[in-house]
């Protein structure tokens, strides 16, 4: 039993840690000498920085934050199996544990007062390890992990920002495809409403951002969806 309030808590003060690092921040500073937080949306996360500071930044501080979330569950499978033994059934909770605490890190950071972005990414990145729902294909005399989870969600996001041009309401719709995975594939209803939780944080984290688009918009849905170009973005 101690091992595995040992092994809660230890993955817990990692992954908290793991998200606190500010890498919006870092990179906005690094590549344009800007607090990403004082400019465009005001967000500290990869959208800002793709429409601030530019497509490259923006690339890293993506996949950086999606890192977050794989890095801090795999952290925390290692620590509850390797370092504490725990019991084979509280592994994937103490991993759900970590997820949610990486999140609370990248979304109150300790260093920068706690102001931090909304998760998204990062809840791309623990879902993604969660509900990988990996199949082994067989090539030539090698077999190779299929994540056809994190394949299904990518698809997902791609068709529909092809059609609305708006990455952040296609990546958090396309978050509808790991509910899918975790109730009909895992057949889990813990990882079900987990994945509903995990996509509700930057959900409403986000909601004060789509009120000022819907205002900006002129109150037309539409427009407010379809946006054409950057400074409608902004």
């Amino acid at each position: 039993m101690i091992n595995t309030v040992l092994a809660f808590i230890t993955s817990i003060i990692v992954s908290y840690f793991l998200g606190s690092i500010p890498t919006a921040y870092i990179v906005g500073r690094a590549f344009k000498g800007v607090d990403i937080r004082q400019v465009g949306s005001h967000n500290m996360g990869a959208m800002n920085t793709f429409y601030i500071v530019g497509f490259w930044p923006g690339m890293l501080v993506l996949a950086s934050d999606v890192c977050k979330g794989i890095v801090s569950l795999l952290f925390a499978y290692l620590i509850a199996t390797y370092l504490f033994v725990v019991a084979g059934n509280m592994v994937v909770p103490v991993e759900m544990a970590a997820g949610i605490a990486v999140i609370a890190g990248h979304n109150f950071p300790v260093f920068l007062k706690f102001k931090g972005g909304k998760g998204g990414a990062t809840a791309i990145g623990i879902l993604a390890f969660l509900l990988a729902w990996v199949n082994w294909v067989d090539i030539g005399s090698l077999k190779l992990p299929l994540p056809l989870g994190d394949l299904i969600y990518l698809a997902a996001f791609l068709i529909l920002a092809l059609i609305t041009r708006w990455p952040t309401a296609s990546y958090a719709i396309s978050f509808i495809a790991f509910w899918l995975i975790a109730w009909f594939v895992y057949k889990d209803t813990g990882l079900f409403i987990y994945a509903i939780f995990v996509t509700a944080v930057p959900v409403l984290m986000y909601i004060p951002r789509i009120k000022e688009i819907w205002a900006k918009s002129g109150h037309n849905f539409i427009r407010g969806i379809f946006r054409r170009n950057l400074k409608d973005r902004l």
